[in-house]
């Protein structure tokens, strides 16, 4: 491991109980920072009512921390607006966010799209698929951000269990994520879930970075995040353990050529040979192909679109 990695480790990875909440509150009084939560949901009726309860709950009722909790539904085909809106959370569909583009389907989609409904200092971005869900993981990534100036972007850490076994989850992360980032960008090896879908930023930062459309968005993010502001202002905070719900190995595949996909991007600025997957399934008679195609999409950093600048003016 690089020293400047083992430096890092030592000086930016924190618990979540070196900032405990009172000192996190008391430093956004004296900042006057606002806080935005952000849930991208797809068909998450069963867990997203938990999670904005518990956000409410806690960090805006117990506590004035979060000013602004967010759900963006991406075409959600069950309850999840209905339950997401009950439990107390603005629900906002992707689709009438900035319609002159054409929504995609894609999580990095709904987290662009998200910068112009919003209007917190600092966004924090938390999926809905969550179980168990502890407001730590709220609390915890925003709290480096409110109390250190230089920090720019925080990502949560955490053990994942996958079927009772612990440390088994984030397939994705261990088989191409982790590779790619020690191969290729060293400085980001510290990392320990470079792909967990819970972190939070400052605005002045994620309006600056271009979005991967689909699953490569996290990656994409840590990537450019760190040309972008440097090694320094990246932090990670243990905020305990993650459940949720896995996908399947097949599901695993697109993800992992999306990823791989945005990394060859940053590498080469190249196109792509074939931008397609194909897997297989069986079926009556034998294994059948299936090719999906892989993202090759991005959007370009907000600070480019013409109604988010109209709004700041605003």
């Amino acid at each position: 491991m690089l020293e400047e990695v083992e430096r890092w480790l030592a000086t930016h990875s924190w618990s979540v109980t070196d900032r405990p909440l009172q000192r996190i509150l008391a430093a956004k009084q004296r900042t006057g920072q606002t806080i935005s939560v952000v849930l991208p949901a797809l068909d998450e009726e069963e867990t997203v009512g938990d999670i904005v309860t518990v956000i409410r709950r806690e960090l805006v009722e117990r506590v004035p921390l979060v000013d602004e909790l967010v759900v963006v539904d991406s075409g959600s085909t069950d309850r999840t607006s209905e339950v997401a809106a009950a439990a107390g959370a603005r629900v906002v569909h992707r689709d009438t966010i900035l319609p002159r583009i054409p929504a995609v389907p894609g999580k990095g989609e709904v987290l662009w799209r998200s910068l112009l409904v919003t209007r917190g200092d600092i966004i924090c971005f938390v999926d809905a698929d969550l179980r168990e869900f502890s407001a730590d993981f709220v609390s915890g990534i925003v709290g480096p951000l409110l109390t250190d100036p230089g920090i720019s972007l925080v990502k949560a850490m955490y053990d994942r269990p996958l079927a009772g076994a612990a440390g088994q989850g984030g397939r994705v992360t261990e088989l191409m994520a982790r590779p790619l980032l020690n191969m290729h960008w060293p400085q980001l090896a510290g990392f320990v879930q470079p792909l967990g879908g819970e972190y939070a930023a400052r605005r002045g930062l994620l309006e600056q970075l271009p979005f991967p459309v689909g699953y490569g968005v996290e990656l994409g993010m840590l990537v450019d995040a760190l040309h972008l502001v440097g090694l320094d202002a990246l932090a990670q905070v243990d905020v305990g353990v993650r459940r949720h719900r896995h996908q399947d190995g097949q599901a695993l595949g697109r993800m992992a050529a999306a990823i791989y996909r945005t990394a060859q991007l940053r590498l080469a600025r190249g196109h792509l040979i074939r931008p397609a997957l194909t897997q297989f399934e069986r079926d009556e008679d034998g294994f059948a192909p299936r090719t999906y195609s892989v993202d090759t999409e991005e959007r370009p950093p907000m600070v480019e679109i013409a109604e988010y600048a109209e709004r700041r003016v605003a």
